[in-house]
This record gives C-alpha cells, structure tokens and sequence, in this order.
C-alpha cells in the first residue's frame, strides 16, 4: 500500500514541475521576432550610412576626385594656353624680321653697286675741278668737252637721287661722327670750334644709311 502511494506522489509532484516550467518560460509571438528583426536590420544600415556619408560640409570622396582631375585639367589648360601664346609671339616676331629684311633688301639691295659709282662720280667731279676757268673761256673744243662732263655728272647725281642715294658735303656744317670722318683738326680764325672747314672727298648716304662718310678736317679751338 505504500509503495503505490509513492508512486503516485511522484508523479504528481513531477506534473507540477513541469506546469510551473512552462508557467514561468517566457514566449515571444512570430509577429514580435519580425518587428525586433526589422528594427535592428533598419539600426544596422543606419549605422552603416552613418560611416560611408562624409559629414556634412565635406565633399565625398567622389566629389573629391573629380575636383582633383579639374584642378589639374585647369592647371595643363593653363599651360598649353601659355605656350600657344608663346608660340603666337614668336612666330609674329619671325614674321615682321622677315618682313624687315625683305624691305631692307629692297631697299639696300643695291649698296655694292652703289659704292662702285661712287668712284666714277670722284672722278668726273676732279675732272670738272680741275679744269682752268679762263681755258675753258678761250678754248671752245675744251669748253664743249667741259659741259659735257658736268652735264654727265648733273645727270648721275640726278639718277643717285631717284634711287635713294643722297651727297654728303658738310662744308661749314657742325662735325657729326655719325656721317662725317675726321681726317685732320686745325685751329683757324673766323670759324667756329667743331666745325668742318675742309671736305677732301664727299660722303653718300643710301636711304639715310651711310655708305661712306664724308672726309673732312675739322676746326680745333685755339
């Protein structure tokens, strides 16, 4: 009779246990889970949106690369303008020095020859020099040779200035280096200190650019 009576006693006190367990175990619904769930993915993106978005006021790294590249697209831009205008300069300046030089060769293309009349000109101006005035009066032969070669000289003077080649006779003229040459310096009364008193042998200039300086001697302070 006792034995039964324990046996029952402990399965009674076993059923207990175990209806107070599942009394006391806490118990989550389906739609409870999927709210915690949801919550915490929404947490977890947030946090991770936090960490790539820059703060506010800095630029993204994006951004941050393309302004590098316009940065430096600018800076090569610079220099290539810089160096196109260079260019521009430097070919202008070769232009206008070859522009330059043609004229110039225009213009003195003719300086050798010119320097090779000069000698015939020296020579009919000695011949006329030189001839006596009161022979040229009672010779009439010697008379019509004499107009003749100053007639000759008339004309190539006249033919000198057409084509820019100009006499430099600087009798009583104030003593330029630039076109005269000073052969000798020599006190004289009445004239003025630096000033030319005597011409040797004449100077041209061709386009106001001096092919031989005039020679002359020059009055010196006493």
């Amino acid at each position: 009779m006792a034995a039964p009576c324990r046996t029952v006693l402990r399965s009674v006190t076993n059923f207990t246990s175990a209806a107070l367990f599942r009394s006391t175990k806490p118990r989550y619904s389906t739609r409870y889970l999927s709210t915690v769930a949801t919550e915490t993915s929404k947490t977890e993106d947030g946090e991770a949106a936090k960490t790539e978005t820059p703060a506010e006021g800095e630029p993204s790294p994006a951004d941050q690369k393309l302004m590098e590249e316009k940065a430096k697209l600018d800076k090569e831009l610079k220099e290539y303008k810089d160096k196109y205008i260079r260019a521009l300069a430097e070919t202008e300046n070769v232009r206008q020095r070859m522009k330059q030089q043609l004229a110039d060769s225009k213009l003195y293309g003719i300086q050798s020859f010119c320097k090779d009349l000069l000698e015939v000109a020296d020579i009919l101006q000695k011949a006329t020099e030189t001839v006596p005035a009161d022979e040229v009066k009672s010779n009439p032969t010697l008379k019509t040779l004499f107009e003749g070669l100053k007639m000759t000289e008339t004309q190539m003077q006249k033919v000198f200035s057409r084509n820019g080649l100009e006499m430099l006779n600087p009798i009583g003229e104030k003593f330029d280096p630039n076109f005269h040459e000073a052969l000798f310096m020599a006190p004289m009364e009445g004239k003025e200190p630096g000033t030319v008193a005597v011409v040797s042998k004449v100077g041209y200039t061709l386009h106001s650019r001096v092919i031989r300086p005039a020679l002359v001697g020059v009055v010196k302070a006493p």
